[in-house]
C-alpha cells in the first residue's frame, strides 16, 4: 500500500512473470485449468500495465508499450489456445527484459536522491555551521 508508482509497475511486471511461468510448468504437467487461470491472470496484469500508460507525459513511449502490451496478450492467448509453449516463453521473455529495465531506473533513480540526500545533508551542516558560533 505504500508502493510508488514505479514499485507498482515493477510488482505489476514480477507478477505477470510469476504467472507466465506457472502457465509454462501447468502446460508442461497438462494441468489445463491451472494453465487457463493463470494466463488469464497474465492477462489482467498486463491489462493494468497498459491502463498505467501516461501518454500525455511521453506518447511516443506510451505508444510502443500499448503495442508490445497488446502483443503479449494476442501471444498469451495464442499459447493457451493452441497449448504450446513458444508464445509463452516470448512473453516471458519480453516481460524480463521490461522489468529489468525499470530495476535499472530505479537503481538509477535511487543513486540520484542518494546524492541529493548527501548533497542536502552538506547543505545542512553548512547552515548549521554558520548559525552555530564556534
Amino acid at each position: 500500500m505504500n508502493a510508488g508508482p514505479v514499485e507498482l509497475i515493477q510488482l505489476l511486471h514480477q507478477k505477470a512473470i510469476g504467472c507466465v511461468r506457472d502457465a509454462r510448468s501447468h502446460l508442461q504437467h497438462g494441468r489445463i485449468a491451472d494453465r487457463a487461470k493463470v494466463i488469464g491472470d497474465a492477462y489482467a496484469v498486463i491489462a493494468e500495465l497498459q491502463r498505467s500508460l501516461r501518454p500525455e507525459v511521453a506518447p511516443d513511449l506510451s505508444g510502443r508499450l500499448q503495442g508490445l502490451y497488446l502483443y503479449m496478450q494476442r501471444r498469451l492467448l495464442e499459447g493457451n489456445f493452441s497449448q504450446s509453449d513458444p508464445p509463452l516463453a516470448e512473453v516471458l521473455a519480453l516481460l524480463t527484459t521490461l522489468a529489468e529495465g525499470w530495476n535499472g531506473i530505479v537503481k538509477q533513480s535511487g543513486s540520484r536522491v542518494e546524492a541529493a540526500d548527501r548533497r542536502g545533508v552538506r547543505q545542512q551542516e553548512s547552515v548549521y555551521a554558520q548559525m552555530v558560533p564556534a
